[in-house]
C-alpha cells in the first residue's frame, strides 16, 4: 500500500453512491481521497477531483465498525478530512475519539495547520491552528472543485473489518424535498427579491415556494438579500457567500442573477428564469427564459398546489 499523505479526504460511500460534498473536500484535501463502504471501486471514477485513490470495502457502513476499521490505516496522516454528509457527521466523531484526535466540526477550508471555522455568511470570523493530527468536517457547498480531472485507478486496501457496536439501520428512507441540504438536491426553486412586493410578508412568500417547491419535487433556495432579510434561514442562501450547488434543474423566481449568486450555481443541466427583466443576467444564462411577475407565477403555482 502507498504511504497515505498528510492530507486526507476519508469519504463514506452507501451502496455505491457518493456523498453531498465529497468532491468539493477532495479538492480541499489536494486530491488524496480514501473511499470506505460498499461499492468503493465502482464509484471511484466518478470522483471528479482526486489525483490519488485509496478503496477500502467494507460490509458495514456503521460509524463505530468503520471508525474502527480506518484508525489504523491514519496514524501517518496528519489532517483526516470529511464531507459534513450525514454519514461523515456520524463517523467523524467517532474516527476522532478511537484515535485521540480533536475534531473541528463545520469548516468552510482547511489546510495543513490550520482550519477555518467561520460561518459562510461573514457573521463569525474562527481560524483554529493544529497542534498536531485532527479530524475535520467540511461544509458542502462553500467551495468550488475546478476543473474535473481524469480519475486515477484506485488502490485497493485490505484490512480486517474490526467489531465495534453500532446502531443497526432499519429503514434508510430518501430526504424530504424542502429539507435536503442544497448541495444534494437535484431541482431546486431559487427566490430573489423580485419575488416579494413592497409590504408584503417575506417570511411567508419564501414559505410558500417552500411548499410550492415540495410539491414539484424540489428544494427552495434563495440569495444572499432574501437571507439577509431574515425571510429564509442562511442554509438555503444560494452563492459565493452561501452554498454551491449543482443541481439537474434551476428555476429562479425574481432573481436578477448578480455574479455573488450565480458564482454558487455550478453547472445545472438546465436553468428557467422567471423576470419581467427580458435583459437581466439570470434571464440571459437561462435556457428558458418566462417574461412575467415571478410573484403573480408563484401565486398560480400556489393555487394550482390546493386544488391538486
Amino acid at each position: 500500500m502507498n504511504a497515505l499523505p498528510e492530507v486526507l479526504a476519508v469519504v463514506v460511500v452507501r451502496d455505491g453512491a457518493l456523498p453531498g460534498g465529497a468532491d468539493e473536500t477532495v479538492a480541499e484535501a489536494g486530491g488524496a481521497v480514501l473511499l470506505a463502504g460498499t461499492g468503493t471501486a465502482r464509484v471511484a471514477k466518478e470522483v471528479r477531483t482526486a489525483r490519488s485513490t485509496w478503496t477500502v470495502e467494507s460490509a458495514q457502513v456503521g460509524p463505530g465498525s468503520l471508525a474502527a476499521t480506518l484508525g489504523p490505516l491514519l496514524d501517518a496522516v496528519r489532517v483526516v478530512l470529511l464531507p459534513a454528509s450525514p454519514d461523515g457527521r456520524d463517523l467523524a466523531p467517532r474516527l476522532a475519539f478511537g484515535t485521540g484526535r480533536p475534531l473541528h466540526a463545520g469548516a468552510i477550508r482547511c489546510g495543513i495547520d490550520t482550519a477555518d471555522l467561520s460561518r459562510a455568511d461573514d457573521a463569525l470570523e474562527v481560524q483554529v491552528r493544529f497542534a498536531g493530527p485532527v479530524v475535520v468536517t467540511l461544509t458542502p457547498g462553500v467551495r468550488g472543485i475546478g476543473h474535473p480531472i481524469e480519475p486515477p485507478e484506485p488502490v485497493t486496501v485490505e484490512v480486517e473489518p474490526a467489531e465495534a457496536l453500532d446502531a443497526e439501520p432499519v429503514e434508510v428512507r430518501e430526504p424530504e424535498p424542502e429539507t435536503v441540504e442544497l448541495t444534494e438536491a437535484d431541482r431546486i426553486l431559487g427566490g430573489g427579491a423580485g419575488l416579494v412586493r413592497r409590504g408584503e410578508d417575506g417570511t411567508a412568500v419564501m414559505r410558500t415556494l417552500t411548499e410550492v417547491a415540495a410539491w414539484l419535487g424540489a428544494s427552495a433556495g434563495a440569495t444572499r438579500v432574501v437571507t439577509d432579510a431574515g425571510w429564509a434561514g442562511h442554509d438555503r442562501q444560494i452563492g459565493t457567500t452561501g452554498v454551491v450547488v449543482d443541481p439537474k434543474l434551476y428555476v429562479a423566481l425574481g432573481i436578477s442573477g448578480a455574479a455573488q449568486h450565480t458564482g454558487g450555481l455550478g453547472r445545472p443541466e438546465h436553468i428557467v428564469s422567471i423576470n419581467t427583466d427580458p435583459s437581466c443576467p439570470m434571464t440571459a444564462m437561462a435556457d428558458l427564459g418566462i417574461i412575467a411577475d415571478a410573484p403573480e407565477v408563484l401565486r398560480e403555482l400556489d393555487r394550482r398546489r390546493r386544488d391538486a
